[in-house]
């Protein structure tokens, strides 16, 4: 965790258990299930679920539900595959929900 410190992150809001850094922020502008959601290339002390076919506001994805590593909440999902041409930026990527994640270091 030392190399952390002094980092702006973003924790779990129910455990505290440190899931992204400010700096893997791809885009503010996403929704997700509850609200406002962030895409981040990366997301860390996460558990990805099954992979499951999605429609979602801007088509049909293969996702799969992130859950915090330390207390298992739902915190958003990450997109496996993209079946349009034009989302395909977006495979390998996480949504984080703003409601289940806080910031920290700020």
């Amino acid at each position: 965790m030392a190399e952390f410190v002094g980092l702006r992150l973003y924790s779990c809001c129910n455990c505290k258990n440190q899931v992204a850094l400010h700096n893997d922020v791809i885009s503010k502008a996403f929704q997700g299930k509850n609200g406002r959601a962030f895409l981040f290339s990366h997301a860390m002390n996460v558990v990805v679920g099954s992979k499951e076919d999605r429609q979602l506001m801007t088509g049909l994805h293969t996702v799969a539900d992130v859950y915090c590593f330390d207390c298992h909440e739902v915190l958003g999902w990450k997109y496996e595959r993209a079946y349009e041409e034009t989302q395909k930026y977006k495979e390998g990527k996480f949504i984080l929900e703003k409601s289940k994640i806080m910031k920290e270091n700020w």
